[in-house]
């Protein structure tokens, strides 16, 4: 047996850890570029931030406009304005959009040549400036992850990951997402729960992968209803980031499979956040994948007494309760892009168009609870 781990993050998990541990981003440089949304301002973690580059003595601009799903044109409104500056690093600050808007963001500095999209293509590439990634929800996993995932000007999800785009430093405090409402606790916990099960079906899993998948699969369960019914309660928060962060670290290693590209277009076109919609497409995926991967899909979901036990998990937290309506046409786009996708390098069993067209039809009519 022969297997490979690789997380050079520098992570601090904890209450105050940025606070008590700020003093490690001095390394970095005298000037950086915060990257975050609006957010940031609410849940506190912005004035944590600036009051530790002050005392750093550390020059920085706040960069608030990266929305959900960042995209080419907001890469391109942030080059426009600090392009040709002397940034030394970049920190992202809030949930999965800012941390990977920061990794994409940091590619462009520090390769001025490059053009927006050629940010995908890391053949291109060898450096980024050092990234500091401090989340503030309980899904992504951004902050010990390599990948940056970014719609493109035809409104697709796409993105990119490679050995030196992990950020340099993070800090992982739950505090920062006590003020996260209801619907982003569970969209955030069902995408952190689908990092860990796909990484643990992954084709690059190995046992590690699967020690992490494991525990943070079986917190999730157990931690995100309670968070959603008591939602500021710290120990539910605390429990949430680290399996969160265990997930990340799952797909770090294992990537995310095509369970991922189902999800991508019902976000991007619907508007369904992206856990949401990721969620929604699991247990048919994993049916699928069984076909193959019988052991390791039964491993993966043991805890909620298989795949049955599983959908009434997702059901119990909401993740059905969503009223979409795509036409024939846009399901066969969909099913066109998603039988092509990449992540079928590392899924389990056979995913054609037909068998994908199948499933978008099985969710989106039968599932959903308009």
């Amino acid at each position: 047996m022969m297997w490979r781990f690789y997380e050079p993050v520098e992570l601090f998990f904890g209450k105050d850890s940025l606070l008590e541990n700020g003093k490690l981003i001095k390394s970095l440089g005298k000037k950086c570029v915060i990257t975050t949304g609006k957010s940031s301002k609410k849940n506190g973690s912005l004035d944590d931030l600036e009051n530790v580059l002050k005392q750093l003595g550390i020059e920085y601009e706040i960069y608030d406009e990266v929305k959900e799903n960042p995209s080419f044109d907001m890469l391109r409104d942030a080059l426009s304005k600090y392009k040709g500056e002397k940034v030394d690093f970049i920190i992202g600050l809030g949930g999965g959009s800012p941390m990977d808007f920061a990794k994409a963001f940091s590619v462009l500095l520090a390769n001025p040549e490059l053009k927006v999209p050629e940010v995908f293509d890391t053949e291109k590439y060898s450096k980024m400036l050092p990234v500091v990634a401090i989340p503030t929800t309980s899904g992504t996993g951004s902050e010990v992850t390599q990948y940056s995932v970014i719609t493109d000007d035809n409104g697709n999800k796409g993105g990119f990951g490679t050995a030196f785009t992990f950020p340099t430093l993070s800090f992982a405090d739950p505090k920062y997402t006590v003020t996260m409402p209801d619907h982003l606790i569970m969209s955030t916990g069902i995408d952190a729960l689908s990092h860990a099960v796909e990484g643990y079906v992954s084709k690059r899993s190995s046992p590690f992968v699967k020690l992490l998948a494991k525990k943070a699969i079986a917190l999730i369960k157990d931690y995100l209803p309670k968070a959603m019914e008591n939602p500021e309660n710290f120990e539910y928060r605390e429990k949430m980031m680290y399996a969160s962060t265990l997930a990340g670290m799952v797909i770090a290693q294992a990537g995310t499979t095509v369970n991922h590209a189902f999800g991508y277009p019902v976000t991007t076109f619907k508007g369904i956040k992206h856990g949401q919609a990721t969620g929604m497409f699991l247990v048919e995926t994993l049916k699928v994948m069984s076909e193959e991967a019988k052991e390791e899909v039964e491993e993966a979901v043991e805890v909620f007494g298989g795949l049955d036990g599983l959908e009434s998990f997702l059901k119990e937290v909401g993740v059905y309760k969503a009223d979409i309506e795509a036409s024939e046409e846009e399901v066969k786009t969909w099913a066109e892009r998603t039988s092509k996708a990449k992540h079928l390098a590392v899924t389990h069993g056979n995913f054609d168009f037909d068998k994908v067209k199948r499933i978008y039809e099985e969710v989106l009519l039968k599932k959903l609870e308009k």
